[in-house]
């Protein structure tokens, strides 16, 4: 699920549309599809690190160019992925 719904973001990083939902008001935001070298970076940081402290959040987000809210969703799913492999 995308988080911030409702909130305008600035373009950051490549995105594909999802289609919108029946009724809806069509402020969803469209979704990041992370490139190889993202998903990379953030696996790696995962396997460090599970949990991400605002300071990291912050630092990663201006390295990757991607937003806090981006890195903190990932980690969030890359959570339940784990939990659901487990």
């Amino acid at each position: 699920r995308p988080s911030g719904a409702g909130q305008p973001l600035p373009e950051e990083g490549p995105e594909c549309s999802v289609p919108e939902e029946a009724g809806g008001r069509g402020g969803r935001r469209l979704r990041t599809a992370f490139s190889a070298e993202q998903i990379s970076t953030l696996e790696s940081s995962f396997q460090r690190q599970q949990y991400l402290g605002a300071a990291e959040r912050r630092q990663l987000a201006g390295r990757m160019r991607l937003s806090e809210v981006q890195i903190k969703t990932w980690f969030q799913n890359r959570r339940m992925k784990l939990k659901r492999q487990l």
